[in-house]
């Protein structure tokens, strides 16, 4: 890993827990933190409006960047499939092909601007839903092309990638964001919220996020649409 030569991040943030929790970590690091949200044409835009609550309570400037993947499809996320409620073998139909290699080329191409040296990214090879895009060597490939694709990387300034939640289950993250103060009532992580952003308890992402609070021993804040 590269010494950090500078304390200016670009934070991916998508609104969910995970994120939420990431952002706060890098603050509480010492990162100059600036939220980069993705619109890729998911189901809803209540995890965009967590964004923003999240980056208000915490006086951290928030990008939203609008990649429109309604047109490729594939995912339960972006097209006309549904979201599952049952447990799937393999590699569930809510995987947006290519999501974070894109997320993060945006969040590379935000950093170069900024003159940042730093991204932050909540992905998790652990309490997950067996998506390709969050695993180390997935991150560790990423980091050797962003050396090799950017002014920055060209001229030794190579922009680290930081990914503090890759080795712990849902419960350790949220014991983590509870002791740096994260809010999580403000947070959405429901594949299929509603347009309140309440949560619909019986999704993969739920019910990870249920197991994780209970796990935790910590009163779970999420609006639910109904009792599930």
């Amino acid at each position: 890993m590269n010494p950090i030569k500078n304390k200016r991040t670009v934070v991916l943030l998508s609104g969910g827990l995970d994120s939420a929790t990431t952002l706060a970590m890098a603050r509480d690091q010492g990162f100059e933190c600036f939220a980069l949200a993705v619109d890729y044409g998911q189901r809803h835009d209540s995890e965009l409006e967590a964004a923003r609550r999240i980056t208000s309570r915490s006086d951290v400037s928030l990008k939203i960047v609008s990649v429109d993947l309604r047109a490729i499809g594939g995912s339960a996320l972006t097209d006309d499939i549904s979201v599952p409620t049952e447990l799937e073998g393999g590699i569930p139909v809510t995987y947006v092909p290519a999501r974070n290699t894109i997320m993060l080329s945006l969040a590379l191409g935000y950093a170069e601007v900024l003159g940042a040296d730093n991204i932050f990214i909540g992905v998790n090879a652990v309490d997950y839903s067996g998506y390709p895009d969050c695993r180390p060597e997935y991150i560790a490939a990423y980091q050797e092309m962003a050396g090799l694709a950017t002014k920055a990387g060209v001229e030794g300034s190579r922009i680290q990638i930081h990914t503090p939640l890759i080795n712990l289950t849902k419960a350790e993250i949220i014991r983590h964001g509870i002791e740096l103060g994260v809010d999580y009532s403000l947070t959405v992580s429901c594949y299929q919220a509603d347009s309140d952003g309440r949560a619909c308890g019986i999704c993969d992402s739920c019910r990870i996020r249920k197991q994780g609070f209970a796990e935790a021993s910590i009163e779970d804040p999420t609006r639910y649409a109904s009792v599930s």
